[in-house]
């Protein structure tokens, strides 16, 4: 996607071994900066920070960390830390684990003196599949705007939660990449983007829509219950950091609320995820799945620009008060309309998610 008059990837390497660079998106929607990222440690900051987030992208991002840790120590007992070091970094996102253990099972074939070749090859690769797989999603979610507004003669108005972009992604996106898609082929679209507290994603995706030329309007969280009974929401998409294999989801904190809400308001409920954010093992999706639980100073601190235009932080709660913050809740399968792969548009049970499966996993 572009980003002024150049096109961009979230994550991309400047040669075959680097240098490695990602978008920095603590700094957006403000200010449009990179970063250079020079070591494993370095990569581990920045997902850790969430100057890459995403689950795709932190995906390809470790990816490209255990090339760099393989530059500097590709003996086994160096890749075994380094896989190590990068899967604690964020732990619910499934494609973390599912791309360093690719990476991980290739290099463990070579011998030391191959592997950091090997492992930025393979980075590049899972990169470049990201990209071919998210522009899939997009041609398969397509159909459901388009049906939509021939069935209802006016602009389509969806509401999304977290952001699930390009920027989330190495490219297209994948709750958003139905959306560019239906833009750029003539389908009008109205996106109803939940703000997404405490790390306000929905700014990024308003950020994004506006880069684009995608009509949009930024709402609080609490707004889009009351949007549904106001007839005003014809569906809902969102992204994921994990579905298990029976359809469950887990997402962003506040998407269960969505998901109960459009149940009850009659509006259909999607997700779009590329089949690397399925956890095959994972059975009780509340028990299987870990659930980050990060700073609280996420919900006390409120970041922005003051009234000259600097950036500036707000605290709006003591130290000293109490707080919890878990990142992502998990939306049962029952309240899933349906989820949209690289593959295409499937029902969110196991028998129907079956033949997605890896004969491995």
């Amino acid at each position: 996607m572009k980003v002024g008059n150049r096109a961009y990837r979230s994550v991309w390497a400047e040669g075959p071994r680097g240098p490695l660079h990602v978008i920095d998106q603590t700094r957006l929607p403000h200010a449009f900066e990179t970063r250079h990222l020079d070591s494993p440690e370095a990569v581990a900051e920045a997902i850790r920070a969430m100057r890459v987030r995403g689950a795709p992208l932190i995906g390809v991002t470790g990816a490209f960390g255990l090339a760099l840790a393989m530059d500097r120590d590709p003996s086994n007992a160096g890749l075994a830390a380094s896989v190590k070091r990068l899967a604690q970094t964020r732990p619910t996102a499934v494609n973390l684990a599912w791309a360093l253990e690719r990476v991980r099972a290739k290099l463990e074939r070579l011998g030391p003196a191959e592997r950091a070749a090997a492992a930025w090859a393979e980075a590049h690769a899972l990169a470049d599949e990201d990209v071919a797989i998210n522009a899939a999603i997009g041609r398969h979610g397509l159909p459901l705007l388009r049906g939509l507004h021939q069935r209802l003669k006016r602009p389509v108005n969806v509401l999304t939660h977290c952001n699930a972009g390009w920027i989330a992604t190495v490219d297209w996106g994948t709750a958003l990449s139905p959306i560019y898609q239906a833009h750029d082929a003539g389908v009008p679209v109205h996106v109803w983007v939940d703000e997404t507290r405490p790390r306000n994603q929905g700014l990024l995706t308003a950020w994004e829509l506006a880069s684009h030329g995608v009509a949009h309007t930024l709402i609080a969280d609490n707004a889009g219950g009351h949007l549904m009974q106001q007839g005003r929401v014809d569906l809902v998409i969102v992204g994921a950091d994990r579905v298990t294999r029976r359809g469950d989801v887990c997402n962003k904190i506040g998407t269960y609320l969505k998901a109960l809400a459009a149940r009850d308001n009659g509006v259909p409920f999607y997700v779009a995820v590329p089949t690397p954010t399925f956890d095959w093992l994972a059975n009780d999706a509340l028990a299987d799945i870990p659930i980050e639980e990060r700073s609280g100073e996420e919900v006390r601190v409120v970041r922005g620009l003051d009234d000259a235009g600097r950036p500036g932080s707000i605290a709006i709660a003591s130290d000293v008060t109490p707080v919890a913050n878990p990142a992502f809740d998990v939306t049962p399968a029952a309240l899933v309309t349906g989820i949209v792969t690289e593959r295409g548009l499937f029902e969110a049970n196991e028998a129907r998610l079956a033949s997605l499966r890896p004969s491995r996993s």
